[in-house]
């Protein structure tokens, strides 16, 4: 009896098996109230500096050359093992859960628009209260506050259409993070999967509306960024985003299922 039931914790499971983890996940997310998710989402935007945080910190100490900024972007992703494992409500996660369950059962539609407009204006709010404590104290002290700015002025720049395809990336390896922490038996596991995936989208620069809003909104509060290219960029990334984890993970994932 002891070896079936260690067999069944460890072995991996299957994608129908991961599809109704996400599922179950979604019915108890769209259940709770509107304080709730709002309140978590709010810790998560806050949380989501840490990123910014771990990067600059290095990148104060050892410099931005190519190895240096290697070592650097080994921190990025401090904040989303934060959040994930803490089970705090990150707006690109949302194009996963309450999403499989609206291609799955119709009539949830609305509820997922709910959740998605609360959790993402609270992980906004969350990023710019970050923002204003990097800008406005001396909590992060000159050097690393001027990294952070730093990072904050080079994430804002570009073309829509460059912000736009870099968060197709970035809403695509967050949705595949869910996806695959919920085929994980163990926190251990989960921890690997998010620092892999996430370190690809510090390592490769592509947009997240939220950890990018963190240091984009520091260099601005700082004056160094003006809102309305935080405003053009936050557009692009939230829909690059969007149609990274909606089309690329959700979709594609729902119809693998539904086919088998």
């Amino acid at each position: 009896m002891g070896e079936e039931e260690t067999t069944v914790e460890t072995r991996r499971r299957t994608a129908s098996e991961i599809f109704e983890a996400a599922i179950e996940n979604a019915r108890s997310e769209l259940k709770r109230s509107t304080a709730s998710p709002g309140i978590s989402a709010f810790a998560a935007g806050l949380t989501l500096g840490l990123t910014g945080i771990g990067v600059a910190a290095v990148r104060a100490m050892v410099g931005t050359e190519p190895w240096p900024e290697f070592l650097a972007q080994l921190l990025y992703p401090t904040g989303f093992i934060a959040v994930i494992i803490g089970r705090q409500q990150l707006f690109t996660e949302n194009t996963l859960y309450p999403v499989v369950l609206a291609l799955d059962e119709r009539g949830h539609w609305m509820s997922a628009a709910r959740l998605w407009a609360v959790v993402f204006v609270c992980n906004v709010v969350g990023a710019t209260a970050f923002a204003w404590l990097a800008a406005h104290t001396s909590a992060l002290g000159p050097r690393i506050s001027t990294q952070l700015f730093e990072m904050g002025g080079t994430a804002a720049t570009g073309t829509f259409a460059h912000i736009f395809w870099s968060g197709v990336v970035g809403g695509w390896v967050i949705a595949l993070v869910a996806w695959l922490v919920s085929a994980s038996h163990w926190t251990v596991g989960q921890v690997v999967v998010i620092w892999l995936l996430t370190f690809v989208i510090g390592a490769g620069h592509f947009a997240h509306c939220v950890a990018g809003s963190c240091e984009i909104l520091a260099a601005t509060l700082a004056g160094s960024v003006p809102l309305m290219a935080y405003l053009h960029w936050l557009s692009a990334a939230t829909v690059g985003n969007i149609a990274g984890g909606v089309m690329i993970v959700s979709v594609l994932n729902y119809a693998q299922v539904r086919n088998e």
